[in-house]
């Protein structure tokens, strides 16, 4: 499929101050893992440490939280991972939280229709 990179901002807790970050699009993430720094500078505060699944099958722990995410002029409030990197991944959680899907040919996100099945 390849990768790409889309541009998002992500909010302090309060909807009020938001920094630009480019996201590398990971449908293979489960959440959105953002750097450590930038979410503590935004005010974010970690609520409880989750247990992950990476690629060569190790389970790491990371600190979790909520705040806002902009996106496709939207926003929402979605979990997201404390990382130890300065990447930044958008994952499943808020792709789907948006309505958005992945269109791999043209390496872009487009708005999706929910499912209720």
């Amino acid at each position: 499929m390849g990768t790409f990179s889309v541009t998002i901002e992500v909010g302090d807790p309060q909807g009020q101050v938001y920094e630009t970050v480019e996201a590398l699009v990971d449908t293979g993430a489960s959440y959105t893992m953002l750097p450590s720094a930038l979410l503590q500078r935004l005010g974010v505060r970690s609520t409880e440490t989750w247990r992950f699944e990476v690629a060569d099958d190790y389970t790491v722990e990371y600190p979790i939280g909520q705040t806002w995410i902009r996106l496709d002029g939207r926003d929402r409030m979605r979990v997201v991972v404390f990382g130890d990197s300065s990447k930044a991944l958008l994952g499943a959680d808020t792709l789907e939280g948006f309505g958005l899907a992945v269109d791999p040919v043209r390496k872009r996100l487009v708005r999706v229709h929910g499912l209720l099945m």
